[in-house]
């Protein structure tokens, strides 16, 4: 009659996360990345301390799809200019490292990669205050 497992709360989750990125400004969807990401990678060292080799390498999968199909892909490298290409070139190295780590089952390679996609979500959020001012003036110049 009921599905094993959590499956109430998995469905209640994805609703939730749907909901997030539905009314999500940019801005905002890419802390939602940078927050996946880091949850895959938690996920993936809590099966490496377990020993379950299958869940690992799904959740470090994870953490590399977001990273290459979420966050290098939103990179604009025509406008961006430096910081854009020293940006690609951080996220290829993450990945890297992820793939590397579930090669040799190192929990200090994913603690790295946590680390440095931790530092760039701070100051991504860091910046929200200079977007919305950014966001709100072409607003209030076309009211003049």
């Amino acid at each position: 009659m009921f599905s094993p497992g959590h499956a109430g709360a998995n469905a209640y989750a994805r609703v939730g996360i749907e909901t997030s990125v539905m009314g999500a400004s940019p801005h905002r969807l890419i802390v939602l990345l940078y927050q996946g990401a880091r949850q895959a990678i938690a996920q993936s060292r809590l099966h490496l301390q377990q020993g379950n080799v299958a869940e690992r390498g799904m959740a470090i999968s994870k953490a590399i799809r977001i990273i290459e199909s979420g966050l290098q892909q939103s990179l604009n490298l025509e406008v961006g200019g430096e910081i854009a290409g020293r940006l690609n070139a951080l996220y290829s190295y993450m990945a890297r490292r992820l793939l590397q780590a579930n090669i040799n089952q190192s929990e200090a390679m994913l603690v790295e990669v946590d680390g440095l996609l931790a530092t760039l979500e701070e100051a991504w959020i860091g910046i929200a205050p200079e977007v919305a001012r950014m966001a709100a003036q072409p607003a209030a110049e076309s009211l003049r």
